[in-house]
């Protein structure tokens, strides 16, 4: 009796991911779909502007309305910024960038036969656990983790036998649904964290009382090991079984390393810590550092992109001709070309999709979302742990309009940072609570555009027939059951009192207020 309800409730799961798939797959082509997001978005502003809605921004005050497309002020705009918003699109040069980089790495062979000789030996059963791990704690490079590691872990799941859309699943929902998570103090602390100053100041201007860029850093540590194993989990039991086994050539399979090869990775081996070294002498004698020394926010953690792509290109470069894969400059050139020759549709997409960002941020429609969901749960009267769940919820909500953290925090915290000290809670808390409602809608919300990316990669290079609604199908459970998860976690960490950082625990110390 109990396996025929554990099948019928397998069952009515899988039917419902596959009615999300099968509706998500109807969606226009990325491009057309962001044309029409662009229409609504013109005609939802300018209905809002014709009634006069407005409503006052916390953080300064201010009232806030919506803009009018089809005004004289809204056709300037457009007029001014079309070709801004297509070149200013921040994922364009990003994505186009790094795909260059790693593509010198793959084309040269070098990826593949690192590969070969580093997991040869590595149970396939750990891959999921180990790649969502790599996922979560490279998010420190904020962006670039979405761009770099994806592609790098379909060539890991296809070398151990696994579906390579898979792999860049899991690598994605890493960097993305574990977004906040890490081992170390990561730019998102210090960006969250001055924001939330600024709440404390604004509410009690004579105070001295502040929280530090470590105050969410115990939980956060004990969460990327919580992220991995419920994103490896769900990857191999939610994921792996409906995607099945990849049918492609599977020219990925690791095999033994030959001699050439070997010199290959060695050149490259050396090559690397070369310039590591360069960079360590940079970072530590001025150039590269702060004034303080810090890590968080040098000039080496802002000019990542550029290192990387120097790092992955001399790599790839020294290898393929120390194994003999590149002959002159003639065949770099050709390895180049043949990676920016797959990124046409992206590109196509970045224009769209620039212009429905542009358009989105123009009218203050994310901001006027934020703004009357919080007030609408700070009018619901609710206090203790279903506040701080709700708060979570709503967070997670407006995530998948509004994909900017920081610019959801300069709204949320003026609002919640004092309501939540005025019950009793340490501002810490409450900016630990928005961020675990800020990340794991990130792995499938169609406002990312790098998930259109994930879509532009694996269409190119394993399934071409692939949708997006089988990427947002397969990633809406995961994100549901992580967000469960960290849920629980939270509850379980503030029942035994455990301090979320340094010196910050769930109350708030006394005489604050």
């Amino acid at each position: 009796m109990k396996e025929n309800n554990a099948q019928a409730k397998t069952s009515w799961v899988d039917k419902l991911i596959s009615g999300i798939e099968a509706v998500c797959n109807k969606l226009p082509p990325p491009a057309i779909l962001f044309c029409w997001l662009f229409l609504f978005t013109a005609i939802i502003g300018a209905v809002f502007t014709m009634t006069g809605l407005t409503l006052v921004n916390p953080s300064s005050g201010e009232a806030v309305a919506s803009s009018n497309l089809f005004s004289t002020e809204g056709l300037h705009w457009f007029l001014d910024n079309m070709i801004k918003n297509f070149t200013g699109f921040a994922p364009l040069g990003l994505v186009i960038s790094m795909t260059l980089g790693i593509g010198l790495c793959e084309e040269s062979g070098m990826l593949i036969s690192l590969l070969n000789s580093s997991l040869k030996n590595v149970p396939a059963s750990l891959v999921p656990y180990v790649i969502a791990f790599i996922g979560t704690v490279g998010n420190i490079a904020s962006d670039t983790a979405m761009v770099v590691i994806p592609p790098m872990a379909a060539i890991v799941y296809m070398g151990v036998g696994k579906h390579p859309v898979v792999g860049m699943l899991v690598g994605y929902a890493g960097a993305q649904a574990g977004f906040t998570a890490n081992l170390m103090v990561a730019g998102t602390d210090t960006l969250l964290q001055g924001l939330t100053n600024q709440a404390i100041s604004a509410f009690i201007p004579d105070t001295t009382f502040q929280v530090d860029a470590t105050c969410n850093w115990f939980f956060m540590i004990a969460s990327t090991f919580l992220c991995a194993a419920v994103i490896g989990w769900c990857s191999v039991h939610m994921i792996e079984p409906r995607l099945g086994k990849y049918e492609g050539d599977g020219s990925a399979k690791l095999e033994e390393v030959t001699p050439q090869q070997k010199k290959g990775l060695r050149t490259a081996g050396i090559t690397a810590l070369v310039y590591i070294i360069l960079l360590v002498i940079l970072f530590f004698t001025g150039p590269l550092a702060t004034e303080d020394g810090k890590f968080v926010g040098s000039p080496f953690l802002k000019g990542l992109i550029p290192i990387l792509f120097v790092l992955f290109a001399i790599c790839g470069i020294a290898y393929g001709y120390s194994s003999g894969s590149f002959k002159n400059v003639n065949d770099v050139n050709k390895a180049m070309s043949k990676q920016m020759s797959a990124m046409g549709s992206y590109v196509l997409f970045c224009f769209f999709c620039g212009q429905f960002q542009g358009l989105f941020n123009w009218t203050k429609l994310g901001t006027l979302l934020a703004i009357a969901g919080a007030d609408f749960l700070e009018n619901i009267g609710f206090t203790g742990i279903p506040l701080c769940v709700s708060f979570i919820i709503l967070c997670a909500f407006v995530n998948i309009f509004v994909s900017s953290g920081s610019a959801k925090w300069a709204i949320f915290a003026p609002i919640f940072v004092p309501m939540f000290m005025l019950l009793g809670y340490h501002p810490g808390f409450t900016q630990l609570c928005y961020r675990l409602g800020d990340s794991p809608f990130n792995c499938w919300t169609p406002m990312s555009p790098y998930i259109w990316m994930i879509l532009s990669v694996a269409q190119t290079k394993y399934v071409p027939e692939l949708k997006i609604g089988t990427l947002i199908a397969n990633m809406i459970p995961l994100s549901i059951v992580l967000q469960i998860i960290w849920i629980i976690f939270l509850i379980i960490w503030m029942l035994i009192g455990l301090p979320f950082g340094p010196g910050v625990g769930m109350q708030l110390p006394a005489g604050i207020i």
